[in-house]
């Protein structure tokens, strides 16, 4: 056996293994291994355990040592599984605007929202939407997040987001940090179509062959309200879309219910925001095996109440979290800190929190080789200068990572 390694020794490594399948989840029942290590081969990990015992296999094996020397805690590497972080533009003005009282609706009428971001990509070129994107991952990546989802639909035009999702396959052919694409262009309807339904007839007929020909994404999401796309509208573009074989995800529920059901209903990956879900709504999802995903800086940036994230678990679903990351409602784009503060408003246990961007956004991305550290799973891992794991999210995001290894490789500044 060629190319084989051990990393360790860590203090603790949380190994996110033998998760339930939803519901709530307890300090103490998750997997942590005291002085422990980790054998990998390649891209991926071989074994998990002790320091000690993994020591005598790599000796045997011919293996290298990479020794960690100071203290640190090991988890999988951290997954974003819901962000805009390909755009144009900033909106700081509408956020100065916004927090001094005046409405979004005001704020659309002077000129702000939506469609001024929709103006600077569509303006950007490029070459210069990859730029900026290489410089969110490379704080993505420093931040311990290994993965994460980028969409389109700030160009709301076919030639618009065809050059957004070309971005993304750019960055990600090149950059460190893996990137799981999504057509968003139902994110609201283009100022150049009067009517919803014809402009995501028009998506269907014209957008989504060419993105297909192209290979730049298998993943279809909408916005699912009333302002944007009305149930009855996003169900039937959503239907065409998986008929040609697109994954979906659903912006659901951020202001008013309706989404999560068509989630349900339709099979999707994740139903995303979830902030109006009642509990009609949390256990259809329970139900349904469409994973929740809350965004925090999306309650964070507006000023409003998180999703209900405790009561998603109370009633047996399982749980995810994302930052959103976009230049209108969640400009911070810091997972770990979103995160801690969910877990202290919702009251989340620390395990809750932790599988909630490690193991959890995997499967809300339909990905199986991450999330976990365990044999077969690729080597994606994240060390945090401690002793203790409860110290992670007791700094409530201030404490950053000290190493992160992609595809078993430690990663040493920008990428």
């Amino acid at each position: 056996m060629k190319n084989i390694k051990l990393i360790g020794p860590f203090r603790q490594i949380l190994t996110m293994a033998n998760l339930p399948e939803g519901g709530p989840i307890k300090d103490d029942s998750l997997e942590l291994i005291e002085n422990g290590g980790v054998l990998i081969q390649g891209e991926h990990i071989l074994k998990v355990g002790t320091y000690k015992d993994l020591y005598l296999d790599a000796v045997q094996q011919g293996a290298s040592i990479e020794e960690v020397e100071e203290e640190t805690v090991l988890l999988p590497g951290l997954i974003d599984c819901h962000t805009h972080m390909c755009f144009g533009g900033s909106r700081h003005r509408d956020y100065s605007l916004r927090v001094a009282g005046v409405t979004y609706q005001e704020i659309l009428q002077q000129g702000g929202g939506i469609h001024d971001t929709v103006q600077k990509t569509r303006e950007a070129s490029q070459e210069a939407l990859s730029v900026m994107l290489h410089q969110r991952a490379n704080r993505h990546l420093q931040d311990g997040i290994t993965t994460c989802e980028v969409k389109s639909g700030y160009g709301l035009s076919v030639d618009a987001e065809l050059k957004m999702l070309r971005s993304i396959q750019e960055v990600n052919s090149k950059h460190t940090l893996d990137m799981v694409s999504t057509c968003l262009a139902a994110h609201v309807c283009p100022k150049e179509f009067d009517d919803k339904q014809a402009y995501l007839q028009h998506i269907v007929q014209e957008l989504l062959p060419k993105i297909q020909k192209e290979g730049l994404s298998d993943r279809v999401d909408i916005f699912v309200e009333e302002e944007a796309f009305n149930v009855e509208i996003s169900r039937e573009y959503l239907r065409q879309a998986k008929a040609m074989g697109f994954q979906l995800t659903l912006h659901a529920d951020q202001f008013s219910t309706g989404g999560s059901r068509l989630a349900a209903e339709l099979g999707a990956l994740s139903a995303d925001h979830l902030e109006a879900s009642g509990e009609e709504e949390v256990k259809i999802l329970a139900k349904s095996g469409v994973m929740p995903v809350v965004l925090p800086g999306a309650s964070l940036g507006l000023g409003m109440h998180f999703a209900p994230a405790r009561k998603i678990l109370d009633w047996g679903g399982p749980l995810a979290i994302s930052t959103d990351w976009n230049p209108g409602s969640g400009p911070m784009g810091d997972l770990l800190v979103q995160a801690s503060l969910l877990g202290v408003y919702e009251k989340l246990s620390m395990a809750e929190t932790l599988a909630g961007i490690t193991a959890r956004p995997a499967q809300a991305l339909g990905l199986q080789d991450r999330g976990i550290l365990q044999a077969n799973k690729l080597a994606d891992m994240v060390a945090f200068p401690c002793g203790d794991v409860r110290e992670i999210c007791y700094h409530q995001g201030k404490m950053k990572p000290v190493k992160v290894w992609k595809r078993g490789n430690e990663i040493h500044g920008k990428n």
